[in-house]
C-alpha cells in the first residue's frame, strides 16, 4: 500500500524533526523518501478470514 504523503527516511540522523513530501526524495536533504504510515493491517493475517465473518454474521 502506497500513501501519497512520504517523510524523509534519515530524518533522525539529518534533521531535528520529520520532514514531510509529496515527492520521491526529501526536499532539504535530497534524501530518499519512504512511507510515512505503517500499513493498516497485516496481508499476512492468519486470523482475518475469521474476523471478516464474524463481521458479515453481526451484520446480519
Amino acid at each position: 500500500m502506497k500513501s501519497d504523503i512520504l517523510v524523509c527516511a534519515d530524518w533522525e540522523d539529518t534533521h531535528e524533526r520529520p520532514v514531510y513530501t509529496l515527492g520521491e526524495e526529501c526536499p532539504e536533504c535530497g534524501g530518499k523518501a519512504v512511507n510515512s504510515a505503517p500499513a493498516p493491517f497485516n496481508p499476512a493475517d492468519p486470523h482475518g478470514e475469521y474476523r471478516r465473518a464474524l463481521k458479515r454474521r453481526n451484520r446480519e
